[in-house]
């Protein structure tokens, strides 16, 4: 009995460990131990312990104050070793590249994970003047076009299951209501792309399609480009664009075997 409520004890801290670096990561701002207190419940002597430990390893490095908490170099080394070591990226790139080429605009790679989508790539447009880094971020999949795109390739069910019971808001155009993101679904598997404006970002439109070569579609490419300049013309001329370079960045990868 006691060796398995050690056992217990020791999971229960890894999965607090995982939890805490997850809320520092999604945080714009070093976090106390108060705050992170507040977001994940945890009693303040375990999470100051579990931070002195991952300060030690340096996962997580402190503010001049030593007050306030945010990841540390080594869960950057972490991540990139996932970059790294994905066999589709390299194969991204250069679809990547091409596709910014072609369209003049900024092009984002995503996968989904479970409600969000991890963008493991970005081209910026080169005559960008407004640089938001995604590498290495997570979105919620409902208001994004790439995760718009990768939603569709589930059943109505699928979707259910992985969405949060709540759909939060970024902005004003952010889909909320269920049956209308739904609905717009069914509008993305019709056409084979996806489309949002101004639903994560003010001032910014975005196009999407998946890249089909994992069934349910894991992956997906984007355009983004100032909400004034998506016409109902350049719409078109991107839908085009990013639907052929997501169909042959497909082919090439499964002639690689890369599943």
């Amino acid at each position: 009995m006691p060796e398995a409520t050690s056992d217990i004890a020791t999971v229960k801290s890894a999965e607090r460990t995982v939890r805490i670096l997850e809320a520092l990561a999604s945080s714009h701002d070093k976090l106390s131990v108060s705050e992170l207190q507040e977001r994940l419940g945890y009693p303040r002597s375990s999470l100051h312990a579990l931070i002195r430990t991952l300060r030690e390893l340096k996962w997580v490095e402190a503010d001049d104050s030593g007050s306030a908490f945010g990841v540390g170099p080594h869960a950057l080394l972490s991540g990139t070793a996932y970059l790294d070591r994905d066999p589709a990226l390299p194969y991204a790139h250069e679809v990547m590249e091409d596709l910014r080429e072609e369209t003049g605009h900024t092009v984002h790679f995503a996968r989904r994970d479970d409600g969000y989508v991890l963008y493991l790539a970005s081209r910026e447009a080169r005559e960008s003047v407004r640089v938001i880094p995604r590498v290495g971020r997570r979105l919620p999949t409902h208001l994004t076009a790439l995760g718009q795109a990768l939603l569709a390739d589930l059943t109505t069910e699928e979707v259910d299951a992985v969405l949060p019971e709540h759909l939060e808001a970024f902005t004003p155009n952010t889909v909320t209501d269920r049956s209308e993101l739904h609905a717009e679904l069914a509008r993305v598997r019709d056409r084979g792309w996806a489309l949002e404006r101004e639903q994560g970002t003010v001032g910014v439109a975005c196009l999407s399609a998946p890249v089909h070569y994992r069934i349910p579609a894991s992956d997906a490419l984007s355009c983004s480009m100032p909400v004034e300049a998506a016409t109902e013309e350049e719409v078109e001329r991107i839908a085009r664009a990013v639907v052929s370079h997501a169909t042959a960045l497909a082919n090439t990868l499964r002639r690689q075997g890369i599943r």
